[in-house]
């Protein structure tokens, strides 16, 4: 199958985010992909905000997304943007570090006010970065995610289908080679 990389742009390791991702990342893996995770918030502070395009956990990632078929970006909004580590990340990447890329946009809030973030302020970033696929994204709110004292995660039914619909929907695309790619 496809190897996937699976960013998480929360900067919290026990975020809801960040959780849902890798609790995602198991279905992928079940499906038969390859899923390689990449939490944002382990690469150097000053590798990110200094722009050290040469530091080797940037050159790592950079090669992470071009490794990979498909990619799957996970972040919290914040005032109604994406996650400013996910951004300081994005930067960092060439220009078109998604070109060929099936990608899967995913978002955590605490309001349905910034339901609109992942088509508004992800997507076009995703875009503009050569995605040959983006399919459609779910944003889940916080209170919908429940994380239990044993680490095992639940998330309320409709958000749950939801994001299998998802995440299914993205597994199936992986397997499909994007027109412009196979015109090359």
């Amino acid at each position: 199958m496809a190897t996937v990389l699976s960013v998480s742009g929360s900067p919290s390791a026990s975020s809801r985010t960040n959780r849902l991702l890798r609790h995602l990342d198991q279905r992928l893996t079940a499906q038969g992909h390859q899923v390689i995770p990449l939490d944002v918030r382990t690469i150097p502070a000053e590798a990110l905000l200094g722009a050290d395009f040469k530091h080797p956990a940037i050159v790592e990632a950079t090669e992470l997304f071009a490794r990979a078929d498909g990619v799957v970006v996970a972040t919290p909004v914040y005032k109604a943007s994406y996650s400013g580590v996910l951004k300081a990340l994005l930067d960092l990447l060439p220009q078109y570090a998604l070109t060929g890329k099936t990608v899967l946009p995913l978002a955590t809030g605490g309001t349905t006010a910034h339901v609109l973030a992942i088509d508004y302020a992800l997507r076009p970033v995703l875009n503009s970065m050569g995605a040959a696929h983006i399919v459609q994204g779910w944003f889940t709110l916080d209170k919908d995610i429940t994380v239990h004292e044993d680490g095992t995660l639940s998330v309320v039914a409709t958000s749950a289908e939801a994001l299998t619909q998802v995440v299914d929907q993205f597994s199936a695309a992986l397997g499909r080679v994007p027109v412009l790619a196979a015109a090359s």
